[in-house]
């Protein structure tokens, strides 16, 4: 079987019975997040070669994401099968009975009978906001205010697991989760998360998180993989942070011919991630995923991993504070 024979065996793990989903043909996702046109975004990415797509309820534009990628099929780009579509459970709809509600209004605005993978966006459990009253939600409910609940994260695994017994979703996984999240899910979970999406960069390698991962039987996808760009128009970065300007990539951008961005993305595939990556430009699309010609030698990738300096942008624990006035950690 030659999917299973692309399984790594420190992949598998006690409780994970389909490889499938860790056996990735061509690891490179499209994400969703911050396109200007989503629609057009989906179907030019489907169009240049991406068949992964990186969507959630939060970014707020699923029903242009569903149309680009039905676009897609309907002209024979590509069949629905060919895709893998992921979606994610926002803050607010962590109670059990809202978990349901939730996945089915993704799918209605992306039109689709079914996603590919469903993740816990964060595991943060916030206060419900009715979905005819706003929606998406954001952070804050109907009077402005970021509102943390207690609730029992594992009874919301739980439901997610619903989901894969009804066919909504094919698999189930989580989101900016830390080992000790991961443990938690895993102390009961029926069906284990088959995949973890982390922020991970040159400045944020995440090393140990991505092995306790793997070693519990979970790929693992990684947003930001070219670092703070997409932050500092959001004031959460600053033009010190560009790892475009850093001189050893630069210097690597010269030594194999390629762009910073193909050096950073394939930097992250050496290291058995599966990078999320965005643009509208068409050209930076069809860059972007041209990474297979080329292989960072062993001592260029750990010069890379040396630029780590745990840099995190993408942080409740800063942002949440700042801009909605609760301190909301979940890293130390």
């Amino acid at each position: 079987d030659k999917k299973k024979m692309a399984v790594q065996p420190n992949l598998a793990a006690p409780g994970v019975s389909d490889l499938s989903a860790l056996s990735v043909p061509n690891p490179l996702t499209f994400g969703m997040w911050r396109v200007d046109d989503s629609e057009e975004a989906a179907y030019n990415a489907i169009k240049s070669g991406y068949r992964r797509i990186d969507s959630a309820c939060d970014y707020g534009n699923e029903e242009g994401t569903g149309r680009g990628i039905r676009r897609a099929i309907k002209e024979g780009i590509v069949k629905r099968e060919d895709l893998y579509i992921t979606t994610k459970l926002w803050n607010t709809y962590h109670a059990p009975e809202h978990v349901p509600l939730a996945m089915d209004r993704s799918l209605k605005d992306l039109g689709l009978d079914y996603v590919d993978e469903y993740l816990i966006h964060f595991p943060i459990s916030m206060q419900f906001v009715p979905f005819e009253k706003k929606y998406p939600p954001e952070w804050t409910n109907l009077e402005g205010k970021m509102v943390i609940v207690n609730n029992d994260i594992n009874q919301t695994w739980k439901a997610m697991e619903s989901l894969v017994d009804t066919g909504r979703t094919r698999h189930i996984g989580i989101s900016n989760f830390n080992c000790q999240h991961i443990r938690q899910v895993l102390s009961v979970a029926r069906i284990r998360p088959t995949s973890l999406q982390i922020e991970c960069h040159p400045h944020l390698s995440q090393e140990k998180l991505i092995r306790f991962a793997r070693e519990a039987g979970m790929r693992v996808t990684v947003f930001s993989p070219l670092g703070g760009t997409s932050y500092i128009s959001l004031n959460m970065a600053t033009q010190g942070d560009l790892l475009f300007h850093n001189p050893l990539l630069r210097q690597l951008t010269a030594k194999y011919g390629k762009t910073t961005a193909q050096i950073m993305l394939r930097w992250a595939v050496q290291r058995n991630t599966l990078p999320i990556s965005k643009t509208s430009s068409e050209k930076r699309m069809e860059e972007n995923q041209a990474l297979f010609d080329f292989y960072l030698h062993k001592e260029d990738v750990e010069a890379i991993n040396d630029l780590n300096l745990n840099r995190r942008y993408n942080d409740p624990g800063v942002f949440c504070e700042g801009g909605m006035g609760t301190f909301c950690p979940i890293y130390e």
